[in-house]
């Protein structure tokens, strides 16, 4: 991380690390085109793209961390300060309202396998979850493109969703080409989740209510497993 390190210091990380049943697993695999993108707001740069921004802001801008812009409610310190939003008990709970019939079904299917029977594909709900992507270093270009299936690619639609001030000072004062903002930071959406486009709006509706604030941000089509920004 250029610029961030002193002379004599490091810094000690810590890690979560999580497990899920196998018939749990999001593999992405049931993703088509017409499948509808829904992105999740972000609460700010949430730790990606900090050497670039301060780059834009202290030596680009000539501010200061307790510098004041207008369109800022903070200052600027307080802006790349921001808690990084957590989006675990959200997950949780979009698949156990929009997936659970499916896991269910995935785990009698695998203990009627033990036992020697089968089970009717045409007997399991489709999960209305097919993919999740947290968008983090890499931003959309590098992030989307792990939940996609081959022959599937994501078109991400700019101005379907609310920027915030801090991305869209640095879209006009940065000096930065567009492309490369979309593959540094998030731009304003912390996660994405790929549904079926008629499950959209229940989706939606259940983010809402969630207090989270999220819009179609775009949509599967055919490709070779890219995201592209439109």
């Amino acid at each position: 991380m250029p610029g961030f390190y002193q002379p004599g210091e490091y810094d000690v990380s810590g890690t979560i690390v999580g497990v899920v049943e196998r018939s749990g697993i999001l593999d992405g695999k049931s993703i088509r085109p017409g499948d509808a993108v829904i992105g999740i707001a972000s609460s700010g740069l949430h730790t990606n793209g900090y050497s670039l921004a301060r780059k834009i802001f202290f030596e680009r801008m000539n501010l200061k961390p307790s510098s004041h812009l207008a369109e800022l409610s903070g200052t600027i310190g307080e802006e790349l300060l921001k808690v990084h939003l957590s989006y675990g008990r959200l997950v949780q709970a979009l698949l156990k309202k929009f997936n659970r019939g499916a896991l269910a079904a995935s785990r009698e299917s695998a203990a009627d396998s033990r036992r020697g029977s089968q089970r009717r594909s045409s007997d399991t709900p489709p999960c209305v979850i097919k993919g999740l992507a947290h968008i983090t270093g890499g931003g959309f270009v590098d992030n989307i493109p792990r939940v996609l299936p081959k022959g599937c690619d994501v078109v991400i639609r700019k101005g379907w969703w609310d920027m915030p001030p801090i991305f869209q000072i640095i879209k006009a004062k940065g000096g930065v080409p567009e492309e490369e903002l979309y593959q540094v930071f998030n731009m304003g959406i912390g996660m994405t989740v790929i549904v079926p486009m008629d499950k959209a709006e229940a989706a939606l509706r259940f983010i809402r209510t969630e207090r989270h604030r999220p819009w179609i941000i775009g949509e599967v089509v055919r490709g070779n497993g890219q995201a592209r920004i439109l």
